[in-house]
Parts: C-alpha cells; structure tokens; sequence
C-alpha cells in the first residue's frame, strides 16, 4: 500500500535534522527514509542503516546502473546521497508515512516524483549571519567546509520557490509547533 511523502530540506544548520527528529518521536503513522551514501561517517556516533546506508562509490555506482534510487546526485565533490526505492517500499508496507531530511536539490527531485503524495518544506533561517552562527556551534566544520557550506546555502536559497511551504526556523519550539501542524493538515488531504 502507498502512503504519503513529507519532505524536509534545507541548507545545512538550518534545523531540518531537528524538526525530522521531533516528528518522528511524536508521529507513530512517519517512517524515515534512510539515504544512501558514499561520504565517511561522522565520528563513532553513526550507524550504517540507521543514520545512512554507507556505501563505497563503486557499490553506489552500481545501485545507479540498476535503477534503484528514486533520485540521487552528487552533493560535494565525491559524496554522493541518494534515496534508494528499497526504503520506500519498507516504510510503505509498514502502513507509514515517509519522511525525508535531504538536500534542497534531493527535495526537488523527491517532489517531482511523488508529485501530489508529498508536501516539499523548505526549512531556512532568519539570516546568513544566523545560519553562520549556528555552523559554528555545531564544531564540526572546518574553514574550508565552513566556506562551502555557506557557499552552496546561499545557492540553495534561490530554490525555495520550488517547495509547497518555507518555514522559517527561528524560534525552535514555534517550528516544532508548525511542522506539526503541516503534517496533521496534509495527512488529512484526501
């Protein structure tokens, strides 16, 4: 049986992990979609399977030859993310709604292809400065990536257009509050 799509991006540090997260923890009838990946994983903390499926790029070129991915793209330079169509049909036969927390061009693409079965939420920041500050804190960037996550958030701005609702993450718990009812206004859409 086929559910509905709710999905979740934004420029990286604008809280769309946070939001997901929230709703998952609230929301029984949400299953996440897991991307797949071809990037390292971030300290001891991630799990293959549950944070991303980790896979080498050889593996991930080969998933890409077979047509399983619903979208995929390369993110940075040799990282490449996708959403294989495993994971939907998982969270689907679960009876559940899929959530995604993916890239702004991921989002695009998951909405063209779900078309009216999904709600695309652009989730941004008040500011550039807001989005630098909150990188900062986060201490896991370099200057380096620090410079090019800035980079590509300012480019990921100008295709906010392109999603069914922007939300403004300025005062966590209003966005929580927010998202919340977004989910409960769109699962009751015919």
């Amino acid at each position: 049986m086929a559910g509905k799509a709710l999905i979740f991006s934004a420029p990286s540090g604008s809280g769309k992990t946070t939001i997901v997260k929230h709703l998952l923890k609230n929301n029984t009838d949400l299953g996440f979609s897991i991307s797949a990946s071809t990037r390292d994983r971030r300290g001891r903390t991630e799990q293959d399977g549950k944070d991303y499926h980790f896979l080498s790029p050889e593996a991930f070129k080969e998933k890409i030859d077979q047509d399983e991915f619903i979208e995929w793209e390369e993110v940075y330079a040799g990282n490449f993310y996708g959403t294989l169509k495993t994971e939907i049909e998982r969270i689907w036969s679960e009876g559940k709604n899929v959530i995604f927390d993916v890239d702004v061009k991921g989002g695009i693409n998951l909405k063209k292809y779900f078309g009216d079965r999904a709600l695309a939420i652009f989730v941004k920041v008040p500011s550039m400065e807001v989005l630098t500050n909150r990188l900062k804190d986060r201490a896991t960037e370099s200057e380096e990536s620090l410079s090019r996550r800035l980079f590509k958030a300012k480019f990921e701005m100008t295709f906010q257009d392109k999603f069914d609702v922007v939300l403004v993450n300025e005062e966590l718990d209003k966005s929580l509050a927010e998202a919340q009812r977004l989910y409960e206004q769109f699962k009751a859409r015919p």
